[in-house]
C-alpha cells in the first residue's frame, strides 16, 4: 500500500516538473471605498496596511516554503528510485523504507501548505 502511494507521488512529480515553479494564484483584494470616513480613519488605515503587509509576507513565505519542500520531495524521490534500482527482488533496504516514509510525510506537509491557512 505504501509503495503504491510512494510510486504515485514519484510518477506525479515526474509528470509535472513545473508544478513547483508555478506560484499559487491569489485573488486580488477588494477595492477600498474612499467615500467612507471612519472617525479613526488614519489609525484604521495604518492598521489595515500593516495587516495587509503581514498577509503578503506570510503568503510569500508560504510559497517559498512550498518551493523548498517540493524541491526536497523531488530530490528524495530520485534518491528513492536509485535505492530501488540498486536492490533486487530478495533484498529491500531499510534505507528504502525510511526514504519512502520521509517522502510520505513531506508530501502530506506540502498538501497541507498548498491548502493555505484556514
Amino acid at each position: 500500500m505504501r509503495s503504491t502511494f510512494v510510486w504515485t507521488i514519484f510518477l506525479c512529480l515526474l509528470s509535472f516538473p513545473g508544478v513547483a515553479q508555478n506560484p499559487i494564484p491569489r485573488q486580488p483584494a477588494p477595492p477600498v471605498r474612499s467615500d467612507v470616513n471612519p472617525p479613526n480613519g488614519d489609525a484604521d488605515d495604518a492598521r489595515n496596511r500593516i495587516a495587509h503587509d503581514l498577509e503578503k509576507k506570510a503568503a510569500k513565505d508560504r510559497v517559498a516554503a512550498l518551493k523548498n519542500d517540493t524541491d526536497r520531495l523531488l530530490k528524495l524521490s530520485v534518491e528513492l528510485k536509485q535505492f530501488v534500482d540498486k536492490s533486487d527482488e530478495n533484498v529491500l533496504s531499510l534505507d528504502v523504507i525510511k526514504r519512502a516514509e520521509e517522502i510520505e510525510k513531506l508530501a502530506h506537509s506540502v498538501r497541507e501548505k498548498m491548502k493555505g491557512p484556514n
